[in-house]
């Protein structure tokens, strides 16, 4: 895992204490970078952002095809497996709702998430839908940098941050789960920070 920048937790008031999940500290204004491997290089004529599964379902958007999609603001606390926490983060993006709407979904159960460099990660289906999760490509306003998973990223907040897989480029309907890339070495299936769910066995 390669990790920079500073980790500095700030005195944290008694609202924010009930915001945090048992273990986590509140990183204040920081906003640390942590990845499994390099920045991959992205060029936006080239991303895509694929939809596939056993079920035989495929869907392709490209850069512009995506940013057309509706799109909503989203304002919420981020809990890492690292035991930081950073409340109201903002972020604005494209609803899974929206790109699984008219999909023929029965009988999937989990989605694994693809990005670029090699990475997966596991999710229930139910996790996605109903306004819990994101594609986003902006942070406070402006482009999702690389070093934070731009061009775009998945964002499931209720979830340990690993969850939200950086530089996402597919979606893959799955009818029975398996493991991604930090799962296989160890981390938790599943991942809730409220449960202090971060390695197998928790």
């Amino acid at each position: 895992m390669t990790v920079t920048r500073g980790f500095s937790g700030r005195r944290r008031s008694a609202a924010d204490t009930l915001r945090l999940p048992p273990g986590q500290y509140d990183v204040g204004a920081e906003f640390p970078v942590l990845s499994a491997g390099p920045t991959p290089s992205v060029r936006l004529e080239s991303w895509d952002l694929r939809l596939t599964g056993a079920l035989g379902t495929e869907r392709r958007w490209t850069w512009e095809e995506f940013r057309a999609l509706p799109r909503v603001p989203v304002r919420t606390d981020i809990h890492c497996v690292t035991t930081w926490s950073k409340f109201d983060t903002a972020w604005e993006g494209v609803s899974l709702d929206v790109l699984l709407d008219g999909v023929d979904a029965e009988g999937a159960t989990h989605v694994m998430a693809h990005c670029d460099g090699g990475y997966t990660t596991n999710l229930p289906l139910e996790d996605l839908l109903g306004g819990k999760a994101w594609v986003v490509d902006t942070y406070d306003g402006q482009p999702l940098t690389p070093d934070h998973g731009g061009p775009a990223r998945l964002l499931v907040p209720h979830l340990y941050f690993w969850k939200s897989a950086k530089w996402l480029r597919g979606l893959e309907l799955m009818t029975a789960d398996a493991l991604g890339f930090w799962e296989q070495l160890g981390y938790h299936a599943y991942g809730d920070p409220w449960r202090e769910q971060r390695y197998d066995g928790d």
